[in-house]
């Protein structure tokens, strides 16, 4: 198994963990609630609002700003934008990759990592769409939603920082230098796989963004000046369904990339397995959120994915 694969993989299984911890261990977590670990714990896999109030002072101490979000998104951009340069120049001069990232990707995907079955154009698109995706989550960072003074743990910020750097490399260990040369080549490997996953992608980037959009109203109205901090409920859409429609169309993004593969990048699946598991959480500890701040929450409503969960 390689190294990428194993990343992923161990990341999955850490958030299951968690969430299963989470969810279905009460006693657990009555048990050892004191407990300087678990508080520990507790503190890594919360952010933001879900952070509790009774935190240990030194916990304090790791602490950043939840605004400082858009730095994820600006590292993707430069980041995934540089590769995708790359990935184009290269194959309109019919080149490999640099000795160094070839290294470096060997180590990271296994010896045989360019010889994957996954079409050129499918790695491209991927790419695009990446970026294109942090690029507008960076402008929504900036311009449409409105932070309080939320926090997030240090860990969890050095892990977003090298989370979309990680990503990037992920995409490439799916690329096929063995595929037919020219730009031309590429139109020929256009099949539905690239069509649907293209069309999921567009819809869920439109779900996320109203979301965002309507979470930023709580607090500004139609005016779109802020007139509050205070959180409220969230109502119409498909947050009647679900607490956190963004965070199951950010799993929906990751599934398109994965049609966009073909289904052919194992790789790819171990991540959309980490974004199950991390925004399943997530969604879970929103969910908790609502329901003890606000005693008329709809309980109707399912934490993440439609009538699943």
């Amino acid at each position: 198994m390689c190294v990428i694969v194993l990343l992923w993989l161990c990341l999955a299984l850490g958030f299951l963990l968690a969430l299963l911890i989470h969810k279905f261990s009460p006693p657990f977590q009555t048990k050892h609630e004191q407990n300087p670990m678990f508080l520990f714990f507790q503190d890594l896999i919360r952010y933001g609002k879900t952070k509790q109030c009774n935190r240990d002072y030194w916990l304090h101490k790791l602490d950043v700003p939840k605004r400082w979000f858009w730095h994820f998104y600006a590292v993707s951009v430069v980041w995934n934008g540089l590769l995708l340069v790359l990935s184009l120049h290269l194959k309109l001069q019919n080149q490999s990759y640099p000795q160094w990232l070839t290294y470096f990707l060997s180590f990271l995907c296994g010896m045989q990592w360019n010889e994957s079955q996954v079409p050129q154009l499918s790695t491209l698109l991927v790419q695009l769409f990446l970026w294109s995706h942090s690029l507008r989550r960076l402008l929504e960072c900036l311009f449409v939603s409105v932070y309080s003074e939320g926090v997030i743990h240090m860990a969890q910020y050095m892990f977003g920082i090298g989370y979309y750097i990680i990503l990037g490399l992920t995409v490439i260990c799916s690329n096929n230098f063995l595929d037919a040369k020219g730009f031309g080549s590429l139109f020929h490997q256009l099949d539905l796989g690239h069509l649907s996953g293209t069309a999921l992608f567009i819809s869920a980037s439109l779900l996320q963004h109203s979301s965002l959009v309507t979470l930023a109203m709580l607090r500004t109205g139609n005016s779109g000046t802020v007139k509050t901090f205070v959180h409220g409920v969230p109502h119409g859409g498909w947050f009647e369904l679900v607490s956190c429609p963004h965070y199951f169309a950010e799993l929906l993004i990751y599934i398109s990339l994965g049609l966009v593969f073909g289904g052919l990048s194992l790789t790819w699946w171990t991540v959309v397995s980490y974004v199950l598991f991390n925004q399943a959480l997530a969604a879970q500890l929103c969910q908790e959120f609502y329901m003890t701040k606000f005693e008329g929450y709809p309980r109707h409503r399912y934490a993440f994915i439609p009538f699943v969960l």
